[in-house]
């Protein structure tokens, strides 16, 4: 059986496989950003992580509301307690309760390492480009001396 060469693109923007929909990175080659852009593409992450705690915290004060019958106040309390990894406030009296703080507590520490790397991906992005801004596209320095 013969195997088939897929033939590599000359150019990777005419693919258009450079350019997700959610990218706001630049690529290797380019200068680096100015400040604001750079403080820009950081509070864009900033945003997607609140509307990500936002989600979060939403999850759990519907499940603590409909498993544990707890009003609004005493969902928000044991939901934020529970997101921030402190710990859960009042007893627990169901079992479908306690289920539920069980699956949400291992949801919430995905959800705050997902938010994290939301947060910390534009700053090790630029902090990466300045490190190979003097690079040509060979991966050499530019100017070696």
């Amino acid at each position: 059986m013969a195997r088939r060469k897929i033939p590599k693109a000359a150019n990777v923007e005419a693919t258009g496989l450079a350019t997700p929909p959610l990218s706001f990175f630049v690529r290797l080659g380019r200068p680096i950003s100015t400040r604001r852009v750079f403080f820009g593409r950081l509070g864009t992450a900033i945003a997607i992580w609140f509307a990500i705690m936002l989600f979060g915290l939403a999850v759990g004060m519907a499940g603590y509301a409909g498993f544990e019958g707890m009003g609004l106040v005493d969902a928000y309390l044991n939901a934020a307690m529970i997101l921030s990894g402190m710990g859960p406030v009042a007893e627990l009296k169901t079992d479908a309760g306690k289920l539920f703080a069980g699956s949400y507590a291992i949801f919430s520490g995905l959800v705050i390492v997902l938010a994290t790397g939301v947060v910390l991906s534009p700053i090790v992005h630029h902090v990466l480009h300045v490190f190979h801004a003097d690079m040509d596209d060979d991966g050499k320095p530019d100017n070696p001396s």
